[in-house]
């Protein structure tokens, strides 16, 4: 970032993004609780399969954590990863239409895709004040 340039939005993407890893990992927790039902050799297998629920669960609210979606006076970008930080980005004097895409579920929940140049975010909150600060 330039020192002139200014962060004008900084945000996360959309909880919604958590809805599957957590049904993967409540899925994988009632197999651990069926297999601990099922005594001793089968609760090994569930003690294995409740660790791996918890790690799908960290490991996804990790990634969301970790994924930011920002606006700036010159850029629009999204910046993920802790370890190996990532961004793609897009200049604002480039971006000429922004897009938003939202489904029935989007419009409920308030969630949606902003496309801006060759720049696509999926689940940005509240996409429709976004691309109009966007523009």
């Amino acid at each position: 970032m330039d020192d002139d340039e200014e962060i004008r939005l900084d945000m996360r993407r959309h909880g919604v993004v958590l809805v599957r890893p957590f049904l993967r990992a409540l899925f994988l927790a009632l197999c651990a609780a069926g297999a601990f039902l099922g005594g001793w050799p089968l609760s090994v297998a569930g003690g294995v399969l409740l660790a791996l629920a918890a790690i799908t669960v960290t490991a996804a609210v990790w990634r969301w954590d970790r994924t930011h979606v920002v606006l700036t006076t010159e850029k629009f970008f999204v910046a993920h990863g802790l370890v190996r930080r990532r961004a793609a980005s897009v200049q604002l004097a480039r971006v000429g239409a922004v897009e938003v895409d939202q489904s029935l579920g989007g419009r409920l929940f308030g969630y949606g895709t902003v496309v801006a140049g060759d720049l696509e975010i999926r689940a940005v909150p509240k996409p429709r004040q976004f691309a109009r600060i966007l523009q």
